[in-house]
């Protein structure tokens, strides 16, 4: 019996718990659960059993779009896998009454299961430690809240950026989000209404790594859950109105050894490290982008002029640019980098895994990272782009899982299994999705992110 099992499990049946929901997130970016009854759990502690549930191991292996295997996929329906809790993230649900929820791990004969994306970052996470280094990270979510009329989606409300009005009309949901997520120990930072209407940004503080990708597993579940107890949709959809702002879901990184923080220079800038992390990340996003905004729907989004990250490119507090170096009122600044060409499609363990492989391999190869850019590249002609090296990042998702599947370096890092399989389930979703309009696409994605 793991060590912590016996006291998790003491504290659940004190609390009146009757399910233990067991959640992964599939290559799809679906979160999905198995539930145990807390009857069994406790039988099968005192009789020495694992808390293992079994899984077809196909399950890793259905796109977003159906319920379907993704052909080329190397998975099938033989073959079955053990979903086991970690007992560390085990949680009780407050919006769910009588149920808690543990983040699960994939294992096949005791080892680790090479297909399990959280193992994934975990080894990503080792690799960093190996070079005595610590990644923290956070995702900063944008969601729509929506509300039904009819058969019509529409947005919970017309107001613009950040308006106090818009923060009254919410003020009960997001109240109740904010205090569900703290109760689960997230610690929330910033609200405010993002400038779509309907639109709203809740940002959480940092941590370490794999805690990170964890957080932003419960933070979706919790906003939605709240969310439908309040008579209203959340969604985390890439694009949802061709006429208003898309939803990203930046992603914050800072490279640490021990308690010193590598990023800042003496100078006000980024130190060497950090130049060469953020060079690797710039290296690799052709092809990261093929898990960090990987559906079809995301490259909606991904637009010049529409503050997405369209341009291969970084600055200093430069919101056009992919790669943006935030700065701090006072000192230390910059305290850490913010990739802005993530979104709410992304597996957060692949998607912070793969930025982790990438800013590690800038660092071993010392890539040299260019020139800041400090104003709009889309402003820039095509041949003062051309002369500084600012590309335009691919255009759709069969461009950047092309561009994947050239990409030795994250490749390797994924291995052969699970790359095998992310790229079949995307190159599905392609296809499935050609030819949809806007709202065939939001119709079928709404409430699955």
């Amino acid at each position: 019996m793991p060590e912590s099992a016996p006291t998790v499990l003491a504290s659940l049946l004190e609390g009146d718990i009757r399910f233990l929901r067991v959640v992964w997130c599939d290559n799809g970016n679906v979160i999905r659960g198995k539930a145990i009854h807390i009857g069994a759990l406790n039988r099968r502690l005192e009789g020495g059993e694992d808390c293992a549930l079994g899984l077809s191991a196909a399950q890793q292996a259905i796109p977003v779009v159906a319920d379907a295997v993704a052909p080329g996929s190397g998975l099938g329906p033989v073959g079955e896998v053990w979903l086991v809790p970690d007992w560390r993230t085990v949680q009780v649900l407050p919006y769910a009454p009588g149920q808690a929820r543990a983040i699960g791990e994939m294992v096949k004969d005791g080892q680790p299961w090479p297909w399990c994306s959280r193992q994934f970052l975990k080894r990503m996470v080792q690799r960093s430690a190996n070079l005595d280094f610590t990644v923290k990270a956070a995702f900063e979510p944008e969601f729509y809240l929506l509300r039904k009329e009819g058969e019509k989606i529409l947005p919970a409300d017309t107001t613009p950026f950040a308006t106090t009005l818009g923060m009254d009309m919410h003020q009960e949901v997001i109240g109740a989000i904010a205090a569900a997520l703290g109760a689960q120990g997230i610690a929330v930072e910033q609200y405010y209404p993002e400038s779509g209407p309907g639109q709203q940004e809740i940002s959480v503080r940092y941590t370490d790594a794999l805690t990170a990708a964890d957080q932003h597993l419960v933070y979706r579940e919790t906003v939605k859950a709240v969310a439908h107890r309040h008579g209203l949709i959340a969604s985390f959809v890439p694009k949802l109105f061709d006429t208003h702002a898309g939803s990203g879901c930046h992603l914050h990184l800072s490279l640490w050894q021990g308690d010193v923080n590598l990023i800042p220079d003496d100078s006000g800038g980024l130190s060497a490290i950090a130049q060469s992390f953020a060079a690797g990340l710039l290296h690799h996003l052709p092809a990261l982008m093929a898990i960090t905004t990987p559906s079809p729907n995301s490259y909606r989004r991904l637009r010049p002029h529409c503050w997405s990250g369209a341009y291969c490119a970084w600055g200093m507090d430069n919101r056009e640019a992919a790669l943006r170096v935030p700065s701090n009122p006072s000192p230390p600044s910059p305290t850490h980098l913010e990739l802005k060409t993530v979104d709410g499609a992304a597996n957060p363990y692949l998607a912070l895994g793969g930025a982790i492989a990438a800013g590690l391999d800038g660092i071993a190869q010392q890539h040299s990272l260019p020139r800041p850019v400090q104003q709009d590249p889309g402003a820039l002609s095509e041949e003062e782009r051309r002369d500084r090296g600012i590309a335009l990042l691919p255009q759709s998702l069969s461009a950047a899982l092309a561009a994947l599947q050239q990409d030795s370096v994250l490749l390797d890092a994924l291995g052969e299994p699970l790359a095998q399989t992310h790229l079949a389930v995307r190159q599905a979703e392609v296809a499935a999705m050609e030819g949809m309009t806007l709202a065939a696409e939001v119709d079928m994605l709404l409430e699955r992110y």
